[in-house]
């Protein structure tokens, strides 16, 4: 009875928002955006508690049907039927405690299982019947109307790290980010790529290596640019995607990342 009523509360507090969204939302230059993109530990697979579906008055997310409303999870919709907890919110709530005159707005924008060559203007991800790239950026044009783009946060990687692929890896990223820059018109905008799983159980191989070392060299290649660490994190299982717990400490540590870049700190607790 008590999830019942927790969940026709929330309900509530969704369709009250978007009937008010105009009103609720504060102006552009405060309303900073983060554009979530990658593939499926970006999306999230944690299993969704009570805490991860309760909002925070300040983090809102850009629904499936472009609307804002308060972020809680799942804020993907990639894969409907795993899609779970990610980093995002937590992410979210970091960066809004860190900044308090101003509202974060999350864009989710990944795509389980997508190959970077997938995040190419018309690419086709077949697998989820979609166009990753061109999709987010209709999203994020989207979103754009009533916000200021702040971050880019890019968790991705397995789906390359074979033998044909991962060799070119590196190359494209730093296309990638060009390209992110480039069309939404922002380019400084910090962009934050977070490491692979490192689970014992799933030792890595050449090619893992080759992928993970695009991401980890990316602060001394591309200007504004900064990476989160995966050290110490555990999975759900399935020795590829993260745990609930390891994807709330990751949107840490991203949040920490973007803060360091942006010279700023979160506050003490």
């Amino acid at each position: 009875m008590k999830t019942f009523c927790s969940a026709i509360l929330l309900l509530t507090m969704v369709t009250v928002l978007r009937a008010e969204e105009p009103n609720t939302l504060p102006a552009k230059e405060n309303f900073h955006l983060y554009l979530l993109v990658g593939q499926s530990n970006m999306a999230g697979r944690g299993t969704v508690g009570e805490e991860d579906r309760k909002p925070h008055a300040r983090v809102f997310m850009f629904s499936k049907s472009q609307e804002w409303v308060p972020a809680v999870d799942p804020l993907h919709f990639d894969k409907p039927g795993i899609v779970g907890v990610g980093l995002g919110k937590t992410f979210g709530i970091d960066i809004a405690e860190a900044n308090p005159d101003v509202t974060i707005g999350l864009i989710p924008c990944a795509v389980g299982g997508s190959p970077i060559s997938t995040w190419e203007s018309g690419g086709f991800h077949k697998q989820t019947n979609s166009h990753p790239w061109d999709d987010a950026m209709k999203r994020a044009h989207a979103a754009m109307e009533r916000g200021t783009l702040k971050g880019i946060l890019w968790h991705q990687g397995e789906s390359d790290a074979n033998a044909s692929l991962a060799p070119v890896y590196k190359e494209k990223l730093h296309h990638l980010i060009a390209r992110f820059r480039k069309e939404l018109n922002a380019s400084d905008v910090p962009f934050i790529a977070g490491q692979m799983g490192q689970f014992a159980e799933r030792p890595w191989d050449e090619h893992r290596k080759l992928v993970d070392a695009a991401h980890q060299s990316l602060p001394n290649d591309v200007d504004h640019t900064a990476f989160a660490s995966s050290d110490g994190l555990g999975h759900r299982g399935d020795e590829v995607h993260f745990n609930t717990a390891a994807y709330h400490e990751l949107g840490h540590r991203y949040a920490k990342a973007y803060l360091s870049l942006t010279k700023k700190s979160l506050p003490q607790q």
